[in-house]
């Protein structure tokens, strides 16, 4: 089984860490893979990495070169996968009700900027996050566009900016996945959306592969189905408009023409590898309000990849 790149794995400080979702700390063995293993909360299901590495060593893992290269020699796929997932998430409807000035989108962990490119060039305001800082600069130096560095909340934002935040799949790879679902909800207008896109942990390669599934991989701490992130984007005030997955089968396993059903039957059933959730806030009773700021709150990572 083929599985995404990821960082090697390596000896780093990791801690026992509760469940994201529901704060316990009652687990049950899942997936066990080469160094690392993952739990399910006997709780709420949420499957995790545990131990996990702390903010430090999670941060490390995205400051080499690597992750520039990787980008560049599959940024064409991973630009027809995005505009795929858009047409998915249901945004040129989206699009078409917003006035030109409420196009207003930020992509967390955009990469090397091309998604965002295409989004400006049909008359967005787009701005980006990326902590790589190699890519984060080529995002500005090559498609002059404004991607910012800095973890996003360390970032001075006013509440209600965007229209749309697109996180291609981030979430995964975030030691505090609620606290970025916090941050995303005070920079989105209301009636503003949120796409998600992340690996499946319920669908057919993951229950088919167990530990040797392409995305059981060092750099992502967890593993959503989904009715945990369905849940936890709840808690955090989205309504969900819309779930979808694709990927019955990875390329390489299996014919063609067997792929193509699978990969069919998979958008149709809703078990395929990774799933995208288009969220919205409501349109009305918000106030938006400067952001907050808290000295003691532990940077958190904004980082992205995308799987083929």
């Amino acid at each position: 089984m083929i599985k995404t790149w990821s960082t090697p794995v390596q000896d780093e400080n990791r801690n026992e860490e509760p469940c994201a979702l529901c704060g316990g700390r009652d687990f049950s063995a899942y997936l066990r893979c080469e160094g690392f293993q993952y739990v399910r909360c006997r709780q709420c299901s949420l499957v995790q990495m545990n131990p996990q590495p702390d903010a430090e060593a999670v941060k490390r893992r995205y400051s080499g070169d690597d992750y520039l290269e990787y980008e560049l020699a599959n940024e064409e796929a991973f630009l027809e996968l995005g505009l795929l997932t858009l047409a998915d998430a249901g945004f040129y409807q989206f699009e078409g009700g917003l006035d030109p000035a409420e196009r207003r989108v930020l992509d967390a962990g955009c990469a090397t900027g091309a998604l965002l490119a295409r989004l400006r060039a049909r008359g967005w305001q787009a701005e980006g996050v990326e902590l790589n800082e190699r890519q984060a600069d080529y995002a500005r130096r090559v498609r002059g566009l404004r991607v910012y560095g800095q973890a996003l909340e360390d970032i001075p934002l006013e509440s209600c900016s965007y229209t749309l935040i697109l996180a291609s799949h981030l979430i995964e790879h975030l030691r505090r996945p609620r606290s970025f679902l916090a941050e995303a909800r005070r920079l989105l207008a209301p009636g503003g959306r949120l796409f998600l896109t992340t690996p499946n942990i319920d669908g057919f390669q993951p229950r088919l592969f167990a530990g040797r599934w392409r995305s059981a991989i060092f750099d992502h701490l967890y593993l959503f189905s989904a009715k945990t992130l369905t849940r936890l984007l709840e808690q955090e005030g989205f309504h969900i408009e819309k779930t979808v997955t694709w990927g019955g089968l990875a390329a390489g396993i299996a014919p063609r023409p067997v792929k193509f059903m699978f990969d069919k039957l998979a958008k149709l059933f809703g078990f395929g590898d990774v799933m995208l959730i288009s969220c919205s806030l409501p349109a009305g009773g918000r106030v938006c309000k400067p952001p907050l700021s808290d000295p003691t709150a532990e940077p958190e990572l904004r980082f992205g990849d995308a799987t083929a």
